[in-house]
Order: structure tokens, then sequence, then C-alpha cells
């Protein structure tokens, strides 16, 4: 354990060493800061990194359930996964093709790449000995078996060896390497085998080296029958079975060596937004190509011979440094099937019942937005309301329109389904969804496809522009009159990621916000002028900006003597601008609190400039991804919801929305707000040289966890 610990400390020394700040006590008080030195910002690659490494941190945590620690195990796998895909492949694209672009803390990408190797080479085979030594005898403690090849018994060897020709031999072809046979083209994140031969084919041809792609359908563990176990739950790797009867693929030759392999490639897509003429088609044609971009990392087992390990980074032209030998499986994060294969409750979270306000469990919640705004914090509180109001929209004869966002959704989520029976009824249904949604662009065009059929009217939002507010708005005839209801979310339309994700949920029947949320699907869906809104803020056109004044707000504020506090809880603080404002609010002597949970640029604990700056991530249960902001406006808060986080991207790329919520709402985000920067056990601070470090009880105090704490209150 100590091992590990001083990895970890090392990987975090590694990630920062060089970027200490240049800015002196004397330095501040003798001379203006310059808020565009480069010293002053950590750089963003390197600080989503750091988000990863806390996610690893994770599998250590004792008061976790067991089976929950492997998931943090490979849920880091996953993120470094989609880490190399998006961010390692940018970095590199851009040497390749001479545009090197560097962001306010300067780092030439090709620094940014070495710093990158050397975290996550250390990190990497620290994961592996976390996994070997620590989470794998810990589940066999739980009589939780994965069964090397070395301990079948002879009657477990039997039934794999029938599972291999009845489940694998049918859908596998390994590929001889000769002049006729070129190395195959492998999809991006597949699990392959080079295997090392002797003798000749029924050709007779002597190649001394094949090819094994593993079938993507078929499952990467499987379970052993229980009637060959001695009891416990018992496991084998998909790739054991290969490796053992790799030469029944080659008959009449030997196998002298099998090695798994695996090989990530550049899955961004990119293309030129003016040359597109239908978006749709566009992404169809790109959709399959991310499966073959260039590489960007080797994964390879540690035994595999050198030369191979050389042949292999030849064949894909990646060096030592893009190279990872592993003590284990490559393909970790296939691992998370042991969700469905091994039913032990006790050793996961303990389950629980989202709380549903009293007046949204009616059959009329239209009623009930008359009488009240509602706020619902998921997935402590239900996301069931949201899809009650729409399903009721669907069946309303009275309500003859509906118009809503989709980011990520599933093609048959209830969401879905009520926006279509709501189309076939008759009602007009108008639906902006976002394709370029990373990963989710095949399901979001499948979506579109559905919704198309049913007869709503499908847009893909502003070119240039991925839409990325949510929103929901519903127009209900009463009386003589039409009413505007509304829903206004920090995520996604999800039943799913609802229960994962902490998201707040607003709803309301005031018609300023649905007239606001109107001219937002205006927008969208026609073409015109920038329209005045009276109750929200959205990006790219007055979120920005709002946010710099109130930041200068409590700046004012503080220099006249007047109590100054700022609290923001974000996924990802990068925009130079917004950072700058903070740097001189702390600076005037403001109180910002700010809770981050994956990249942060900013430096906090610089003397003199942002020593009034606290920074924390929050890593437990539930994936933070609130967007709150609150400014303390000399005791009469502004509080604001917001589907952006405080980045480029979201403010200045993006459609966004913000809304700013009042009263009893207002004071309850605050008090929630208060609960994170609370926290001490699943809480990280940031330090001034960009590492972070976990905050824990000090003496006499009293465990307390900002998650545990909303659950006793909204759960049951």
């Amino acid at each position: 354990m100590v091992e590990m610990v001083e990895q970890s400390e090392a990987a975090a020394a590694l990630l920062e060493s060089r970027e200490s700040v240049a800015i002196t006590e004397q330095e501040v008080e003798e001379t203006p800061v310059d808020l565009k030195v480069p010293e002053l910002y950590i750089n963003r690659e390197l600080s989503h990194l750091q988000f990863n490494i806390r996610v690893l941190e994770q599998a250590l945590e004792e008061n976790h359930p067991l089976l929950e620690r492997l998931m943090f195990l490979l849920i880091f796998s996953s993120n470094l996964d989609e880490f190399f895909e998006i961010r390692v492949a940018e970095q590199m694209t851009q040497l390749k093709y001479g545009r090197e672009a560097v962001g306010p803390d300067a780092m030439h990408p090709r620094t940014v790449l070495e710093r990158i190797s050397e975290i996550c080479h250390l990190t990497v085979d620290r994961q592996y000995k976390i996994l070997n030594e620590t989470i794998f005898p810990e589940l066999q403690k739980e009589n939780i078996h994965f069964i090397r090849r070395r301990l079948w018994t002879p009657e477990q060897r039997e039934w794999v060896q029938t599972y291999f020709h009845e489940k694998v031999v049918p859908v596998i072809s390994p590929v001889g390497l000769d002049p006729s046979h070129p190395f195959p083209r492998l999809v991006n994140k597949s699990l392959n085998f080079i295997v090392e031969l002797d003798g000749k084919d029924a050709f007779g041809r002597e190649t001394g080296m094949a090819i094994i792609p593993a079938p993507r359908s078929l499952p990467r563990l499987i379970r052993l029958p229980d009637e060959l176990c001695d009891g416990g739950d018992n496991l084998i790797f998909l790739s054991s079975i290969i490796h053992e009867f790799a030469d029944e693929l080659f008959p009449g030759m030997t196998v002298e060596g099998c090695y798994q392999f695996r090989i990530t490639r550049n899955a961004d897509m990119t293309f030129d937004m003016e040359e597109v003429e239908d978006l749709a088609n566009t992404l169809r044609g790109e959709l399959h190509s991310r499966k073959y971009g260039d590489a960007v990392r080797l994964e390879v087992d540690q035994r595999t011979p050198e030369e191979l390990i050389e042949f292999l980074q030849k064949e894909y032209k990646l060096d030592e440094s893009q190279t990872y030998r592993v003590d284990g499986p490559v393909n970790l994060t296939r691992l998370m099937a042991v969700r469905d294969l091994v039913e032990r409750n006790e050793l996961r979270w303990k389950p629980f019942s989202p709380g549903v306000p009293g007046k949204l469990k009616g059959d009329n919640i239209f009623e009930a937005l008359k009488q009240a705004d509602q706020l619902l914090l998921h997935p402590f509180q239900s996301f069931t309301p949201v899809v009650d109001l729409l399903r009721q929209a669907a069946k309303d004869p009275d309500v003859v329109a509906i118009k809503q966002t989709l980011y990520r959704t599933g093609v048959k989520s209830d969401i879905v389904n009520a926006l279509v029976e709501a189309a076939r009824s008759g009602k007009e249904v108008t639906v902006v969804i976002e394709l370029r949604a990373r990963f989710d662009e095949e399901s979001n065009l499948h979506l579109a496809a559905r919704l198309q059929e049913a007869g709503c009217l499908v847009v893909y939002g502003v070119v240039g522009y991925k839409c990325h507010a949510k929103a929901m708005l519903i127009v209900r005839e009463e009386g003589n009159r039409l009413v505007r209801y509304s829903h206004l979310g920090t995520g996604n339309y999800h039943s799913g990621t609802a229960r994962l994700y902490s998201d707040y949920s607003f709803l309301t029947a005031d018609q300023d916000v649905g007239e606001d949320v109107h001219k937002v699907f205006q927008q969208l869906t026609g073409m015109g002028k920038i329209q005045k809104l009276k109750k929200l803020y959205n990006a790219p056109f007055t979120l920005h900006a709002k946010m710099i004044e109130l930041i200068r707000r409590e700046a004012r504020l503080a220099k006249s003597g007047k109590p100054g506090h700022i609290m923001v809880k974000v996924n990802g603080l990068t925009e130079p601008k917004m950072i700058r404002a903070l740097y001189e609010a702390s600076a005037a002597g403001v109180k910002v609190e700010l809770i981050i949970r994956g990249m942060c640029r900013l430096r906090p604990g610089i003397e003199g400039l942002s020593d009034n700056i606290q920074v924390r991530s929050i890593i437990g249960r539930f994936l933070e991804h609130t967007r709150v902001y609150y400014f303390g406006n000399n005791g009469k808060p502004d509080v604001f919801c917001a589907s952006a986080d405080w980045m480029e991207r979201n403010m200045l790329n993006r459609v966004e929305t913000g809304f700013q919520v009042f009263g009893k709402h207002g004071e309850r985000l605050k008090r929630e707000l208060d609960y994170y920067m609370q926290d001490n056990c699943q809480s990280w601070e940031l330090q001034a040289d960009g590492s972070y470090i976990q905050n824990h009880p000090a003496e006499g105090e009293e465990l307390f966890s900002a998650q545990q704490a909303l659950l006793d209150e909204f759960a049951k």
C-alpha cells in the first residue's frame, strides 16, 4: 500500500513539477500582476488527467463496497480510453500537421504529450498493481474468482474447450501474415492476439506470424457452470480461452507464443462545417471512419517478446512512449460485465428510492406547477415527474404543442416514447437533436429517424454550435389563452443517467420563462436576430457576459468594504476571461469557493492573487454534474442553474441556457452548495502546483459526505 501511495505522489509530482508559480508576494505588491502570464494557468489536458487519477483512487477507498471499488478501477480505464481517443489524439494531430496551438498555459503540444506519457505509464502500472494485489485478492476472499488457465480442473477445461468449439471457432478469423495477407485493419479498442508460429500450412506457406482478432460479439468474461466449481462465483476471460486453444486455429503448425494487444485510435470526428450540406449524412459517413483513425496508443501483455512489440510499433507508427506493457487483460473496461454475472448485493451500494415531492405525485402536474415552481435534484429526487409531465402532455387534449431539446437519450426511452405518442395524436412536436453529442452520434441518428417517422419536426440545431441546452416547452390551451409550461435542467433527458448523475430539474409555469424558452427554440429552428430574453441567459449570446458582470460586481462590493462571495459548481473551469475575473475578485477580497469536478486551469492559493480562492473536486458514488452559480450580492444573492460549464466551448461555441432561481429554491441551492464545501471524505483540494490532496476529518470532527447527506435528506 505504501508503494502505491508513493507512485500516486510521483504521478502528481510529474504532472506539475515544471509548472511552479513564478509570482512572489513582493512582486505582487510592487508591480501590477499580468493576469495573462502562463504561470497562472494549469494545463487543461494534465488537469483532465488528474481527474482520472482521482477516480482511480476510489478503488482503494475501503468505505466503498468491494464491487464498486472494482467499478471505479474499470471506469478509470474507460475514462483513459476516451482521454487518448480525444485529448491525446488532438495533440498528436496538431504535431502531425504542424498546427500547434497553445492555451493560456503556453505549453507546447509536444511537452504536453511527454508529460501525459510519463504520468500515464506510472498510473497504469499502479492501476494493474491495485487490481492484482488488492482487488482480486479481496474478491477471492469473498468467493469471487477469476480463474487462470493453469488452475482449471480437467472438467472445467473440457467445458471450456466445448465452449471454444461451439461459440468461438464459428466466428473467429485468424489471419496469417504473408505478402497476400498483409497486416489486417483492426478496429479501435478491439482485443487482438499476435501469434508466433512454426511450421508450414496446407499451402506450404511458412509465415511465422499471425493475428487473431477476438470477435466483438463474444463476451470478454464467461461464467463457469456452478456444478463444475466448489461454490462461489467463478469467471474466466475470453483471452484465456483463446490463449489455451490457439493451436487449434492453426492445424499442423506449432504455436510458440500468443500475446494479447489492443490499439487505441483517434476517435474524434472533425469535418469542415462550412462544407457540410447534410449533417446527418456527413455523420453517417464519419461514424465508420472513427473505428479506423490514426493509432495513438498500443497496449500489450508485458510478457510479449520485444521483437513482437517492435513489430507492432512499426506497424502502427508508434514509439516506446506510446506503448503500455500491462500485467493483465489489455481491455479492462469490458470487465464491467461482472455486474451482470455476479449477484452479490452486499458488495454493492445500498439501494435507495429517489424522493418525489408530494405536489408532483398527483395525476395533474400542470395544476401543481400553477401553484408553485418545483426544483428537483437527481438522483436523490426522482426524474419521474419530468417524464410524467411529458406523458401527461402527450395524452392531454388541451396540449397543442411540445418542444424539446435532446442531447443524450435512448432511442426507446420514456421521453422519446411520449414524444412519439404526442406526435401521433396530432400535437405539434418539435425536437432539436444534437447529432454531434460525442459517442452518441449513431444513437441520435436512429433517434431522429424514429421521431421523424412518428411525425415530429426534427432539426439539428445550428451549424457550428452544438446545442447543449436542456429545455422542454409545453403549450396548453386553457380557456381562451395559451399557457406555457417549461422544464429546464443541468443534465440530459435520460432516465438512466438521472440515476447516476447529480443534476437539477426546474419545472415552472412562469409565463416569462416560457416566453424565453419559446424564443430560444425559435433561434434554434429558424433564423433571425438575437432576441432579448426576460429571465434566461443563453450562450453564445448573453450568459458569458452576465457571469463576468456578476463576478466584477462582487469585486466592487469587496473593494467598498462589503462582503463579496462567489460559489460555482461546474464540471470544468477553463475559460481564460472568467478565470482572470475570478483572480481579480479574489485579489479584491472576494471569498471564492469553486466546486470543479474535472478540468480546472485556475491556480488557487497564490499569495495576494488567488489566496481567497478554494477549489475542490467531489468524487463519489454519483457523478457530480450540476451547474450552479451563486453570487452573494451583499445579502441579496443571485443564484443560477445552467446547462453550461465555465469552459470556452460552453460559453462561446455552444447553445446553452442559464436560469435564475429565486426565494426558497435559491436558499436551497446555497445550502446544498455548502454541503459540498463541508464534505471531508469525498472531496479533493486543488493546490497551487496543480496537485490535489484528499480531505479527511480533523481530529474529533465527524465524517461528512455531501452525497450521503443529500441521500438522507431526499431519498428513502
